[in-house]
């Protein structure tokens, strides 16, 4: 993998040519190399060997006299001091706030190495998230007492959004936030409320890790009449810590009234607790009140708005997650195949049941198999890194080109979570299915890593939800802005390509493509009826995403067409994989977005 990494971020992405930026000034290739080996040690030693260990000791209960308590494995506690004491929690901060400055870009990849060893064990994702969320729309008191802790990796941070009687959908949650008296203008952290409520589907909800946790949750402000604002408009966004605070940032010593509910037990991620967590029950009377006290962040009503600042990263997060567990398979199965005889070729001596076997990496179907996991682990990653990218342009580069990264980061987002998310799961089928029977038993890891990742198509919004966005907001918004500048950027990869014999072929492809993806656009939303184009909302997303993948495996490939033989003749195998046996599926799903096919939303509930 490290090999494939250093050339997508220094021969495709050009990273060095950052350092010319004066955020970035201090750094070479030689520090982003020295960041690289750091973390690839970190999880190698204190990540990988433990992943079994976190998925067969999931976090248990035990009941204390300040309420129940989640305990984890050794391992874990060694993995985040490890992970804290790295300066990863703070890689893109400014260095006096004790921060690398170093690019997103590095540092996605650097986190990479984690999530490959054990994303079960976890690294800073939410933490992370959740302090740069405060870093963009907190006060400066929030953000030295919350954000500057979590960076610090004393404390941690969650983000409590989904509610049992309202799942995704946010503009029904219920939890109220009151204003809390007196104290209400008066606490130096912001306005005080009272907040009481459930939330569910809390990742690290609860645990002994840090010595806080920082909750950002959504809830509603009652109006003067004391009923809820309907709608997201409604939504507003507060810090709520399991112990409270003074304004000097010290713990006082008494606790929220945050209370553990209970834990989910999951098929994978077993190694980070997911909780639900009760708001305001009374449990605990911090100030001598009940009602959770939480800190209002940004304006009323503006909840959303600064939560997506966290879920956006938080998505791209997943989808990293997603492609390093398919690039994890892929490497297991790889080994496997190299190691593994059976069966002889089909022609030839091969016939001769008297010769030894042949590894089953000989055997043309299971080079297919080994062939589509490459080209989804390996396309994911340069998609995420490219997202990355596009991230510090967004926030280092001049005004023209940060408006750029902008549109595309809105339009790819979707694209970035979901794709990996579907198709590096199905990398991991195929790793199962490249260990036979062995695959699919606990001697092998290839299991555990497809369970993991089946949590990945509904973490941080399902599938249908991404699809949705997509096509519904994200393609369509500032009349067509966003798509017309990918269509623009994959052009300019087609025109480079068309002058190279090999890759001529695959770029007249991805010209058709590109076409019958803008036509079935238009053609979604001819009528002007939202249900009419959006019933077919999640084939539309997975045409766009084989799209967006054949274009990046197509730039790729142009750049590998310099790099030494072995890696060249790799990448340019994975891309014309992708091309004859991906690519050409997208008419089927184009298909019925083209004609808005009604079968799906006329159906009947008694039908089935």
């Amino acid at each position: 993998m490290r090999e494939t990494l250093d050339f997508l971020l220094h021969d495709w992405l050009a990273v060095d040519q950052l350092t010319a930026r004066p955020r970035f000034a201090d750094h070479s290739s030689e520090t982003f190399a020295a960041v690289l080996d750091t973390c690839e040690r970190i999880a190698r030693e204190k990540y990988a060997p433990f992943n079994r260990l976190v998925d067969t000791e999931e976090p248990r209960l035990v009941s204390g006299p300040d309420g129940e308590h989640v305990i984890l494995p050794q391992a874990t506690h060694d993995a985040w001091k490890a992970y804290a004491e790295s300066g990863m929690l703070a890689a893109a901060q400014d260095a006096e706030l004790g921060g690398m400055q170093l690019p997103y870009t590095v540092e996605a990849a650097a986190n990479a190495f984690f999530a490959k060893a054990s994303v079960s064990i976890g690294a800073g994702l939410l933490t992370t998230g959740n302090a740069n969320l405060l870093m963009a729309h907190g006060t400066p008191a929030q953000q030295r007492v919350f954000a500057h802790a979590e960076f610090a990796g004393r404390w941690s941070g969650t983000m409590c959004l989904s509610e049992p009687q309202a799942g995704s959908s946010l503009s029904d949650v219920a939890t109220r936030a009151t204003p809390d008296g007196d104290a209400f203008e008066a606490d130096p952290l912001g306005p005080r409320y009272r907040l009481q409520g459930h939330k569910m589907w809390i990742s690290a909800g609860e645990h002994e890790l840090t010595e806080n946790i920082v909750h950002l949750v959504l809830a509603k402000i009652p109006g003067d009449d004391g009923r809820l604002v309907a709608g997201t408009r409604g939504v507003s966004l507060f810090i709520v810590p399991k112990k409270m605070v003074g304004a000097d940032g010290a713990l006082t010593g008494e606790r929220n009234d945050v209370v553990l509910a209970g834990l989910n037990h999951k098929c994978g991620w077993r190694g980070t607790s997911n909780t639900l967590l009760n708001f305001g029950e009374g449990r605990f009377k911090p100030g001598g009140a009940a009602g959770a006290i939480g800190y209002r962040v940004g304006a009323p009503g503006q909840g959303l708005r600064c939560m997506f600042t966290m879920m956006n990263e938080a998505r791209i997060g997943v989808g990293m997650a997603a492609t390093m567990l398919g690039m994890a398979g892929y490497e297991a199965s790889l080994a496997y195949a190299r190691q593994r005889p059976q069966g002889r070729p089909i022609t030839g001596e091969g016939k001769d049941a008297s010769k030894p076997q042949v590894p089953i990496i000989e055997h043309a179907d299971v080079k297919r198999m080994l062939l589509a996991q490459k080209s989804y682990a390996e396309g994911a990653l340069a998609l995420a890194l490219y997202c990355a990218r596009l991230v510090d342009e967004l926030h280092t580069g001049d005004a023209a080109a940060a408006r750029e990264a902008g549109t595309l980061l809105e339009v790819l987002t979707p694209i970035a979570k979901s794709w990996p998310s579907e198709w590096c799961l199905e990398a991991n089928s195929l790793a199962i299915q490249v260990h036979g029977g062995y695959g699919y038993t606990r001697d092998f890891p290839v299991e555990q890593y497809w369970r993991d990742n089946r949590l990945n198509m509904i973490h941080e919004g399902t599938h249908g939800i991404q699809a949705l966005d997509l096509l519904g907001r994200k393609v369509v918004m500032d009349g067509g802005a966003g798509l017309a500048l990918l269509a623009r950027r994959i052009d300019a990869t087609l025109q480079r390509a068309a002058a190279v014999d090999a890759l001529a072929e695959p770029a007249r492809a991805l010209a058709a493509a590109l076409a019958s993806l803008s036509v079935a656009t238009k053609s979604a939303w001819a009528t002007g009826v939202p249900e009419e184009a959006l019933a077919n909302a999640t084939p539309y997303l997975q045409a766009f995403g084989h799209v967006v993948l054949a274009w990046i495996w197509l730039d790729v490939a142009w750049v590998a067409t310099n790099a030494k033989p072995a890696l060249k003749q790799g990448k340019l195998a994975a891309m014309q994989y992708f091309f004859a046996y991906e690519l050409p599926k997208i008419g089927a799903w184009l298909g019925v977005v083209r004609s808005r096919n009604p079968l799906c939303r006329q159906m009947q509930d008694e039908w089935f």
